[in-house]
């Protein structure tokens, strides 16, 4: 969209602001209103944002162990530039236009701007000459809860919106049919379309299929689902929580990652009839290079302390470094019913996930796998991944994973040494900040914002 229809479309709104939001390290989302008049001057010169943006958690604590942004920087103004084509009106706000915004022209965060990570990497592969598709599908929980009863009752056995596993079920889905209804036509008139939604196995779970595209929208699209859901639920008095495990008893979160890559005329550079398992060697480049990369980048996909409670036996999570087709217990399952679905889904990352660096994670280890030509030299898994003991366990818990992120070259060569300098740096602080002596420290931290 250019300047001149923006322009036009200002003129015509009745609001007097508009909304544009920036991502932090943890994938959430910090905005504000302008003016419309800043807004079309923010446009060509870009728009000041303070930089605690990366100098802080999600809480809002700001790290003691941060160079890009501290006490020490005395805390400047840099740019965001706001991207016209993310334009949106929010639904659920009467039509207010919305943009997202990032850091990739900025000279001191666009190298650790999650979004401008992504792009970077997104350029690797069109200078490779391929495209991508991407897409992700998350899993939640929502509770009869708000904000102010979940800090009176100290985040204590929160009230689900519906008790019972009732996976699939058309029941518990019409009974909140208002809700669920609104969720989706919502969405999709937020440019976040959506191709499927039903309850998963769990006390008021849910889950959603974000329709896919390329990769940086397909970030854009998961990034805006999370909060705009949470924004729909507060309107019916209900709080939606993509915690990774918000309790033992149940199942977690997911946001399995949905990717294929594909030339410029059109065809799926993953699928080949002629071969085993429908399996070109590309895909097979690329399946070995996010298995290669996976120990090394796992903060990506699971950045919390509570993220590695959801990998256990039996709980529909990955355990081990592992792949095989339509298998929903290895860790990359591939789906090749034909050349125009042909995909492989990493289900390692959990909901609590920031989208642009966990697919930025997954698209660069298999560019990496395809750069070095390695071989796929672990067998695809049949049956049931949980009895294999001999594959390579993931990390347990979010230290052991930062060390091994530390102690490899790859992740530099990935995403360049000022972003993972700079992001370890996050992910040590916020194992500082664990507290397994204060009560419900996991929920209190992770259960609304993340």
């Amino acid at each position: 969209m250019t300047k001149q229809q923006i322009e036009q479309l200002l003129e015509n709104s009745s609001h007097q602001s508009v909304k544009f939001a920036v991502t932090d390290i943890d994938g959430v989302l910090r905005g504000k209103l302008i003016s419309k008049e800043k807004f079309l001057n923010a446009l060509d010169k870009g728009v000041g944002f303070c930089n605690v943006i990366f100098g802080w958690d999600m809480n809002d604590e700001v790290y003691d162990n941060s160079e890009v942004s501290g006490w020490h920087t005395g805390y400047p103004d840099s740019f965001a530039l706001i991207d016209p084509s993310t334009i949106r009106n929010i639904p659920w706000e009467e039509g207010k236009l919305f943009f997202l915004a990032d850091f990739s022209e900025s000279n001191d965060l666009s190298g650790v701007c999650p979004r401008s990570v992504l792009k970077k990497v997104e350029q690797q592969l069109s200078e490779l000459g391929y495209t991508s598709k991407f897409s992700a599908e998350f899993e939640w929980f929502n509770f009869l809860e708000t904000p102010h009863s979940l800090q009176e009752k100290d985040y204590t056995n929160p009230t689900p919106l519906t008790p019972g596993m009732f996976g699939y079920s058309i029941l518990r889905a019409s009974q909140n049919s208002e809700y669920v209804n609104d969720l989706f036509e919502s969405l999709s008139n937020f440019g976040v379309p959506i191709e499927g939604l039903h309850t998963e196995t769990g006390d008021g779970v849910y889950e959603a299929a974000i329709a896919y595209t390329s990769v940086v929208e397909a970030a854009d699209r998961a990034t805006l689902f999370k909060t705009a859901v949470k924004e729909i639920a507060s309107q019916y008095g209900l709080t939606a929580s993509f915690m990774s495990k918000w309790t033992d008893r149940l199942p977690g979160c997911s946001a399995h990652i949905h990717q294929s890559l594909w030339d410029a005329e059109g065809n799926n550079l993953f699928y080949d009839d002629k071969r085993e398992k429908n399996l070109t060697e590309l895909a097979q480049q690329y399946i070995a290079g996010v298995l290669h990369c996976l120990p090394y980048i796992m903060p990506m996909y699971a950045p919390t302390i509570n993220s590695y409670k959801r990998y256990v036996e039996g709980s529909w999570a990955p355990t081990s470094a592992s792949w095989g087709v339509e298998n929903r217990t290895t860790t990359l399952r591939v789906i090749p019913h034909g050349k125009k679905s042909m995909r492989i889904e990493n289900r390692v990352p959990g909901a609590d996930i920031n989208p642009y660096l966990a697919m930025a994670g997954s698209l660069a280890s298999g560019l990496y796998g395809i750069n070095n030509n390695l071989e796929l030299n672990i067998p695809a898994t049949s049956g049931n991944q949980y009895e294999l003991t001999e594959q390579k366990r993931l990390p347990q818990d979010l230290k052991t994973a930062i060390e091994a992120m530390k102690d490899s070259e790859i992740p530099v060569e990935l995403f360049g040494k000022e972003f993972v300098d700079h992001f370890i740096k996050t992910r040590e602080w916020e194992c500082h900040q664990y507290d397994p002596n204060k009560s419900n420290w996991e929920l209190k931290r992770y259960f609304e914002i993340i």
